[in-house]
């Protein structure tokens, strides 16, 4: 299954040379290649499945275990089938419990050759049926998503940080951006540790390791690691996850076209944590947090049962068999998800209760299927953070999945326009095509999972100033209620959450103490005919701006959602229930109407008081 597009359109990425380069030693060990040995090695072993059971840990994998020889038999797999007019042989199959999940009563089960959909049907029937067999599903692979990576190209100069202004957009622009200079006087994250679920990072990063803690791979099969053997290794690091030819199929995967390395993760991971202000690269929003590369993503996507236990070892819960998580994060980005439509699998859903329990808040991609967000893992998820990707403009991305589902939006970019770098979203990523070189690049990326990474750092930033760090519900509305209205308006079928995340607004308003009589809740403005979507009351009452021109009649409006809202309205001040210019408080009801037909040019002030969720809120002027 593949998330990612073809590439999109050209544009130059440039060479990181000088002190960046000389900074940064010859990988010791390379990959070498044998495309006989690969092929054979393809061809090994059978399809995954995830099998959760009554008893945990020993007792249910001995259980499991002595279940699968009669699962076989039954299932009609123990006996080998000719070759036929239109089908190959099948030697006869066998299965084993391969190993035990982090999670409670999981375990991972694989057979000896590939399944037939018939066959894998029965198996899954037969081993159901089974006592003390909860569920069973396949283990599916899962992809990266990010949309389009620009081609690597010559150098055009030398970069340093001061290149953030002219390449990263996402910080630093007015409309589409995060308001990243402003939030960097109230945190650049120190303290907090990150997770990046995803491809690794490249060891030895030269703009980035500096922030880099212990991970792990936790890639349990060599034909996707393409490291020399199936198992676990400490580091994280990205060995590349290039693709022959086709090179997918023996996993369960549709044929594939030849694809170089993606460097994914070290992307990913510069937008939370790049090493800003060095003299070298580019910055990164949190860039003095700390991240921990879990790598679950190689050649053709990643197996889920690989993916849940990553999230779990990643949050510092045990997982059998390896070594605890010296560094455990507060903060986990996962910028991956399912190629089709898919309710979230059980395993990924334990091991998110489990994760929250633990205080972690997990940010996802919503995806780059421009689809309901709902429908596909991770965002049909819950107890996650959702984040749909808008361009520069602030609408919506093309690909950009969306929904009810999506929290809010971040810079993902759209594809350039004859060239413009305002398409991409930019950071440091390697130059090789398939294994690592000595060599980096800026390269130009866009997709849900660039837009994900700007809110994983936002909440990092703020963990890092709180008095108490916020859970994840807590955490999901304090990002809904500061972010920032789309600047242009986003359909009604295709929701893409509160608004563009505003880092600046998101900290300001964490680290206020609980507004009293004595002092004015925080203002978010409104832009002309730009809904503003999912408002919900809270602690303090709502306050939003909007600057009128003078004659021109002015309207605001609520409606939608559930509850019973009041609307009070006065210009060049903050309204009160007895000092306002006009009102609406209609009994329960969330539709409410203020129309001024001469208004005077100024700033107008909107407060929304009582119980709703859901609502809408627009200004027209």
């Amino acid at each position: 299954m593949r998330i990612q597009t073809t590439l999109g359109a050209a544009i130059a990425a440039i060479l990181l040379t000088g002190g960046a380069q000389a900074a940064t030693p010859r990988l010791d060990r390379t990959l070498t290649r044998d495309t006989a040995t690969e092929s054979q090695g393809v061809a090994a072993g059978g399809q995954r499945f995830v099998v959760k059971t009554t008893a945990a840990a020993a007792s249910g994998r001995t259980q499991l275990g002595n279940a699968l020889s009669s699962t076989v038999r039954r299932a009609g797999l123990s006996t080998a089938v000719a070759a036929t007019a239109t089908s190959a042989a099948r030697p006869a199959a066998t299965a084993r419990v391969l190993r035990s999940m982090a999670a409670p009563g999981w375990h991972v089960v694989q057979a000896s050759r590939a399944m037939t959909e018939s066959e894998r049907a029965s198996f899954i029937r037969e081993l159901s049926a089974e006592p003390g067999v909860v569920s069973v599903d396949v283990d599916r692979m899962y992809q990266r998503a990010d949309v389009a990576q620009s081609p690597v190209m010559a150098p055009a100069f030398t970069p340093n940080d001061p290149e953030y202004g002219r390449l990263q957009w996402n910080f630093t622009d007015p409309t589409g951006g995060v308001r990243a200079e402003q939030a960097w006087n109230i945190s650049t994250g120190e303290g907090v540790v990150v997770a990046v679920i995803d491809t690794g990072i490249v060891q030895n990063h030269p703009d980035l390791g500096v922030n880099v803690l212990p991970g792990y791979d936790m890639i349990t099969d060599k034909r996707v690691s393409r490291r020399d053997s199936d198992g676990r290794a400490p580091g994280g690091w990205d060995l590349g996850d290039w693709m022959e030819a086709n090179y997918c199929a023996a996993l369960g995967s549709p044929g594939n076209a030849p694809r170089a390395s993606s460097w994914h993760g070290s992307h990913v991971a510069g937008t939370i944590a790049q090493q800003t202000n060095n003299g070298a690269g580019l910055a990164g929003l949190a860039h003095n947090a700390k991240v921990v590369p879990v790598r679950v993503l190689g050649s053709c996507g990643g197996f889920g049962s690989d993916i849940a236990d990553g999230m779990m070892w990643a949050a510092g819960l045990p997982v059998d068999g390896m070594p605890a998580n010296p560094n455990p994060a507060e903060v986990l980005n996962m910028s991956l998800g399912s190629s089709g439509p898919q309710s979230c699998p059980a395993i990924y859903q334990d091991a998110i209760n489990q994760i929250n329990a633990q205080g972690a808040i997990i940010v996802v991609a919503a995806g780059n299927s421009n689809a309901n967000a709902a429908s596909y893992t991770m965002s049909s998820c819950t107890g996650v953070i959702s984040v749909g990707a808008t361009g520069v403009t602030g609408a919506k991305a093309s690909y950009s999945s969306y929904g009810t589902r999506v929290d809010l939006s971040a810079p993902g970019g759209g594809g350039a326009i004859d060239g413009d770098p305002k398409g991409y979203i930019f950071q440091v990523v390697n130059a090789g095509t398939t294994s690592p070189t000595t060599s980096w690049v800026l390269g130009g990326y866009t997709g849900t999972s660039m837009a994900s990474p700007h809110v994983a750092a936002a909440v990092a930033m703020v963990q890092s100033v709180v008095d108490t760090p916020l859970n994840w519900s807590e955490m999901r509305d304090l990002l809904r209620r500061t972010a920032r209205p789309f600047p242009v308006a986003i359909p009604t079928s295709t929701p893409m959450g509160a608004g563009i995340i505003d880092a600046a607004q998101l900290l300001h308003r964490a680290t206020q103490p609980p507004c009293t009589t004595d002092c004015a809740p925080l203002e978010t403005p409104l832009a002309n005919k730009v809904e503003l979507r999912g408002l919900a009351s809270g602690a303090e009452d709502g306050l939003y701006t909007f600057e009128a021109q003078a004659g021109t009649v002015l309207t605001f409006m609520t409606f939608g959602g559930s509850g019973d809202v009041s609307m009070h309205v006065a210009r060049g001040r903050i309204p009160t229930a007895t000092d306002r210019d006009a009102f609406s408080t209609r009994a329960k009801s969330n539709t409410e109407t203020v129309r001024i037909t001469a208004p005077v040019a100024g700033k107008y002030y909107i407060r929304l008081t009582g119980t709703y969720a859901g609502l809408t809120l627009v200004a027209r002027q």
